[in-house]
């Protein structure tokens, strides 16, 4: 099944691109969640407008995403949230939610899609998270979730 991606999949490609999967993937996962689109003619000419997005999006060369991973590197990040008597959170800590505090202490502007997160946050603490900046390049930013 030939299909045009409409956001980043890891381990398959970024926005705009054509790829071929298997159908139950692509008719079972990617479509239903809107991560794809099927392949037409009439699609391929959404393609461009499609990665004229991405690029907007996208921090635009290696240099520049080197310069954002050391601002990154060196910021310290508290994240207040609703948490009980023994520091679990009510709920978890979102991608959203790390933006808006990098965003708060004086860090640059981050897409939310970008940030991964490898165990749910659910408690008060000290967690490290990895933000892709390009395909080369990745930071790790330290983030303190205080309850509050």
């Amino acid at each position: 099944m030939k299909l045009i991606l409409t956001n980043e999949v890891s381990g398959l490609g970024t926005p705009g691109d054509v790829v071929e999967v298997k159908d139950g993937y692509g008719r079972n996962y990617l479509i239903p969640r809107g991560y794809a689109m099927r392949w037409t003619r009439g699609a391929e000419k959404q393609i461009e407008a499609i990665r004229k997005a991405r690029d907007a999006r996208e921090i635009r060369d290696l240099g520049t995403a080197k310069e954002v991973a050391g601002q990154l590197g060196a910021l310290r990040v508290r994240l207040a949230t609703r948490a009980g008597e023994s520091g679990r959170l009510f709920g978890s800590v979102t991608s959203g939610d790390i933006v808006e505090a990098v965003k708060a202490a004086g860090g640059p502007e981050l897409d939310r899609r970008r940030i991964e997160i490898p165990n749910p946050i659910k408690s008060v603490g000290s967690h490290r998270v990895t933000v892709k900046l390009h395909p080369e390049v990745s930071a790790s930013v330290d983030v303190e979730v205080v309850a509050g």
